[in-house]
């Protein structure tokens, strides 16, 4: 058993990470929340004890860090105790905070791939640049490490695994699709960092196309899908973190992520990256002033946290899976629905943060009881998924697959997790 959980961030998937753990604290033990600003951890510490999200007392604490400090993070972790960390800061803090579990012994959980800051859209595969370079650290550490567990990357990986063991005897394509048919009633924001929101789009877009990379242009593909609850959706194939394992690891000859965008969206995006707003450099002002004009962008935008108490719709997020079964073509969609205003009424946090936030914590409750706790780096779909989605679907995110058989809810392990009433866990089989 791995007990004591130290969160770094101090987001809205922070927020939803935190909440969760309370919510299981009876497996997952302490809770400790790190961040450089400290009033942001005090203020989901308040949003927890507000409500009552704790399953039991315990220990619920804030700390000031600096995560790019290797050191200090290592003090932390051995001052706490802790034997899990959930990395949902920055993504330019996960090689120093992995570096800091694999000195301390510590199991690692991140949700998206670390990025250096001076440099956008690297050459690919992207895991190939910083974190599989510590693969053989993590194995002579004996240190636990899964990269990349929130929702995508994180969960659609699992539900590729999980779909080509149950639905397949052979794999074509995998789409993966994700739609926010939300509103938050602002002119224009983004729904999580805008600094990592926009780098993810002003470069290249990187898709898996028989069995090699393709580059893109971003934007430069367009596809309509029909999609449980979000309805038609209009999507634009995108680069993404899951491309860059599931090529690898899954020998599947097409990988594509398509994310939906509205003109309203792309029009704003392409005046501020023409005007080279969007830009990482720095420039001069007539003032001699140094300035990072992302930077500025970032600081003028709502806060995402911010958008939560008035979001409403549904996020749709899943993959389209076509190959064959029994010698006949096969399709499903294997997909989650979430909703903004319950994920704000349970957690504080919109559905977008609420999809990222849930996957970690079920991740760290497997390694804590010991099924995902194999000492070594892995990708989600490296790991047997049925116990995790069938911890989602009691934690607040269900999952349901839509084939030629129909639309049902999937429980890959039904009799192996007691819940209580309120979705909290109780125990495992």
């Amino acid at each position: 058993m791995k007990r004591n959980i130290l969160i770094i961030g101090g987001g809205g998937v922070a927020r939803v990470v935190a909440h969760k753990c309370a919510q299981n604290n009876a497996v997952l033990g302490d809770i400790h929340i790190a961040s450089r600003t400290l009033a942001k951890c005090h203020a989901i510490i308040d949003s927890i004890h507000d409500k009552g999200s704790l399953q039991r007392p315990g220990t619920l604490q804030a700390h000031a860090l600096d995560a790019m400090d290797i050191e200090a993070t290592k003090f932390l972790i051995r001052a706490t105790r802790s034997q899990i960390v959930i990395n949902v800061g920055s993504p330019f803090l996960n090689m120093s905070v992995l570096t800091a579990c694999i000195e301390t012994g510590t199991a690692y959980l991140d949700t998206a791939i670390h990025e250096d800051p001076e440099k956008v859209c690297e050459n690919p595969p992207w895991y190939g640049n910083y974190e599989w370079k510590r693969r053989q650290a993590c194995k002579n550490a004996r240190v636990t490490a899964v990269l990349g567990v929130g929702f995508d990357p994180g969960v659609v990986n699992a539900y590729a695994r999980y779909a080509m063991d149950t639905y397949f005897d052979s794999v074509e394509s995998i789409d993966i699709i994700d739609v926010n048919a939300g509103s938050h009633g602002r002119y224009f924001a983004t729904n999580f960092d805008p600094e990592i929101n926009f780098r993810e789009f002003v470069s290249t877009a990187w898709s898996w196309e028989n069995n090699a990379w393709k580059a893109n242009a971003m934007f430069e593909h367009r596809k309509d899908w029909d999609m449980p609850v979000a309805g038609l959706s209009t999507t634009y194939l995108t680069g993404h973190d899951e491309i860059h394992s599931m090529s690898k690891n899954l020998g599947v000859p097409n990988i594509r992520f398509w994310m939906g965008f509205s003109e309203h969206y792309i029009n704003v995006f392409t005046v501020l990256k023409n005007l080279g707003l969007l830009s990482q450099h720095s420039v001069r002002t007539a003032r001699g002033q140094e300035i990072v004009p992302l930077e500025v962008v970032k600081a003028v935008l709502p806060d995402p946290a911010s958008l939560a108490p008035a979001y409403s719709g549904k996020t749709c997020i899943g993959d389209l899976i076509k190959g064959r079964k029994d010698g006949l073509p096969q399709e499903v969609l294997i997909y989650n629905v979430c909703d903004h205003k319950t994920s704000f009424e349970e957690v504080g946090s919109q559905a977008i943060s609420y999809t990222a936030g849930v996957p970690a914590v079920a991740a760290a409750m497997l390694i804590a009881e010991g099924t995902w706790d194999i000492g070594e780096m892995v990708n989600v779909e490296e790991l047997d998924p049925k116990l995790f989605i069938a911890l989602m679907n009691r934690m607040g995110l269900v999952t349901r697959v839509r084939s030629a058989q129909g639309d049902h809810i999937v429980d890959p392990q039904p009799d192996v997790i007691e819940a209580s009433t309120d979705g909290k866990l109780l125990n495992y089989g």
